[in-house]
């Protein structure tokens, strides 16, 4: 029965190792990408493990990368509700999906994504504020230039999360 031919003898080291390459928030994601903020969570994973776990470090450590996770998980989460309000039910996650192998599809649109992305984060909620701008996302909004739909998109984000002095006020209901 225990052979080593077993192909989920190594399933739990596996998950392991799945987890600690998860830059974004759930196992198995691949869409993330090696950009600043990437290596940032992952070198702090990379410390956390080398301390030991009953120290106030690795305590604090596994805070913060749970803490970043579930800020990108958030984040994620607004995009994905917009992009589903504009009409992009079906297609929401794969624009949201961005990998090592995705490309700008105009270098004409850098720009023009790069400051829509900037207005979002200055003009809009939809990042909390101690969030640096990602890269991920200047994939997305490359997509949504191509789709011209970055326009509407910026529209319904400011509806939706607009920029409040007080931040225990949570997103503002769509009207129909």
């Amino acid at each position: 029965l225990c052979s080593n031919n077993n192909p989920y003898a190594s399933f739990g080291a596996t998950l392991a190792r799945d987890e600690e390459q998860n830059l974004w928030s759930t196992p198995h994601d691949v869409t993330h990408t090696e950009a600043d903020d990437d290596r940032v969570l992952y070198n702090m994973i990379v410390v956390r493990n080398q301390l030991d776990k009953d120290s106030e470090e690795w305590q604090k450590l596994n805070y913060d990368i749970y803490t970043l996770r579930q800020s990108r998980k958030e984040v994620r989460s607004r995009w994905k509700h917009i992009l589903e309000d504009l009409g992009f039910q079906k297609e929401a996650d794969s624009l949201l999906s961005v990998t090592k192998l995705s490309i700008i599809s105009d270098s004409q649109n850098m720009s023009k994504a790069r400051d829509i992305l900037l207005k979002l984060s200055e003009e809009t909620n939809i990042f909390p504020t101690s969030w640096e701008l990602s890269e991920r996302y200047l994939f997305v909004v490359d997509r949504l230039i191509a789709l011209d739909a970055a326009d509407e998109f910026f529209r319904m984000a400011s509806a939706v999360y607009p920029k409040r002095d007080r931040a225990d006020e949570g997103p503002r209901p769509l009207q129909s």
